[in-house]
């Protein structure tokens, strides 16, 4: 019987052992199997978690264009103060301007007394809405001499005899002169007071009104001490003059006050002849020529 058992026993060991290697081997493959088991699952709610991202960055995509529309607004308010209408462009959408962008600088042109410096002689006469237009920055050709204008002339005769009727006789002292002759009075004048001084009264050869036929330097007969000064504005025959010359084309050409824009000085007795009703336009409005044509 003792024998027996001692027989089978290393049978039972044997068996024993094969069953925990058995239970072994099986709790190894058992836990693979959880193990790949997990792993799908992890890797299954892996696309779930790239497709919300993808999701979400799309939104935030859609949401950026957003700022460039509070710009654009931003821009249009900024174009309605600088007087633009970006929403007249047919439809469309305003087109964006860099915020920093600045107009071109305007070229400044060198000025003495009023004069363009280096400018180039002229070839042709300037007009401004039909008027001819000499001052200094517009010069006329040295070529041009056509001589005293008819009509001017026939303007101040009418003027004159009304002035005669009121007791005052008239004299147009000076009218029509050469560019040749201009020269010569302006090269006696910086001579006598100097280029600065003389550039106020008188004009450079080919920038004096009276080359154009159509200016008259006004004074009173008998009263020849005042011609060329500004006392003769203040006497009966200018006053008189100076309103009511517009009536026969003429107008007070320099005035007072307005040097910077005519060029020169006050000048109580040059008149300029301007056809139609322009001279009472420009008298009524209080303003030089220059001021009148919108002109320099």
């Amino acid at each position: 019987m003792n024998r027996k058992a001692n027989r089978k026993s290393p049978i039972a060991m044997i068996v024993s052992i094969s069953i925990v290697i058995l239970i072994a081997i099986l709790g190894s493959i058992y836990y693979k199997f959880e193990v790949a088991q997990s792993a799908t699952e992890e890797k299954s709610v892996e696309p779930t978690e790239l497709e919300n991202e993808e999701t979400q960055n799309k939104t935030n995509e859609t949401e950026e264009p957003v700022k460039p529309q509070d710009e654009n607004v931003d821009d249009l308010a900024s174009s309605e103060q600088n007087g633009e209408n970006p929403s007249a462009n047919s439809g469309e959408q305003p087109i964006k301007q860099p915020a920093q962008e600045t107009p071109p600088a305007t070229e400044e042109v060198a000025l003495e007394n009023g004069y363009i410096v280096g400018q180039k002689p002229a070839t042709e006469p300037t007009f401004v809405k039909g008027v001819l237009i000499a001052n200094k920055k517009n010069p006329l050709p040295a070529t041009y001499n056509k001589g005293e204008n008819p009509k001017a002339r026939a303007a101040f005769e009418k003027m004159a005899k009304a002035a005669m009727e009121n007791g005052i006789e008239l004299v147009a002292f000076s009218g029509f002169r050469s560019y040749e002759y201009q020269q010569t009075l302006y090269d006696r004048y910086v001579k006598r007071d100097g280029k600065e001084a003389a550039d106020r009264y008188s004009a450079r050869p080919g920038y004096s009104e009276h080359q154009t036929g159509l200016a008259f330097d006004i004074g009173e007969k008998g009263r020849e001490d005042l011609w060329l000064t500004n006392e003769f504005g203040d006497t009966e025959a200018g006053q008189w003059l100076a309103q009511n010359a517009h009536k026969y084309g003429f107008i007070l050409r320099y005035p007072k006050g307005k040097e910077e824009i005519t060029g020169f000085m006050h000048e109580s007795w040059h008149f300029r002849y301007l056809e139609g009703e322009l001279a009472t336009k420009v008298f009524e409005a209080g303003v030089t020529l220059e001021e009148y044509l919108g002109i320099q």
